[in-house]
């Protein structure tokens, strides 16, 4: 990996936390999604959740949560506001001890509906930042994500 030096030849050193300038960036755009998804009545985590739904259910609630990178307590608290207003619904799975979770036709319209609105804001973030800086954010994070990956499973090995 190469070091970008200053005109002294000393390696610049990134200044600040990470993880706050990476969590005001997620705020400035959820806030973009949600003040359009939230036209269709979902908050933009409630949209993702729902999408992985309709195209992934019927699905076991373990593979949902891995698909969706997040814990089964994390996914069982978000699911409830979806199973409670009729969108998404859990079934009985194969054997005793699992669960099948789908949309239900009503979460279908509620997908569509937000999807719509789900491309509105898409947009308007393109436009804002630029198409340019999108794909590259888009490949930045893609490459973060995998290096962290590796960490992780670098972590986890005795």
């Amino acid at each position: 990996m190469s070091t970008v030096a200053t005109a002294s030849s000393a390696p610049l050193k990134p200044q600040g936390c990470t993880n706050l300038k990476l969590r005001q960036l997620v705020r400035a755009v959820g806030a973009f999604y949600d003040a359009e998804v939230g036209k269709a009545g979902l908050k933009i985590t409630q949209y993702s959740l729902l999408s992985y739904i309709a195209k992934l259910g019927p699905i076991r609630a373990v593979e949902l949560a891995q698909q969706m990178h997040m814990s089964a307590s994390t996914l069982s608290r978000n699911l409830r506001p979806l199973i409670d207003a009729g969108w998404v619904e859990q079934a009985a799975g194969p054997d005793a001890r699992s669960w099948l979770i789908q949309a239900t036709a009503g979460g279908q319209a509620k997908r569509a509906e937000a999807q719509r609105r789900w491309r509105a804001a898409q947009e308007a973030v393109n436009q804002r930042l630029g198409a340019e800086r999108v794909i590259a954010l888009h490949a930045l994070i893609d490459e973060s994500l995998a290096l962290l990956d590796g960490a992780e499973e670098a972590h986890d090995e005795p």
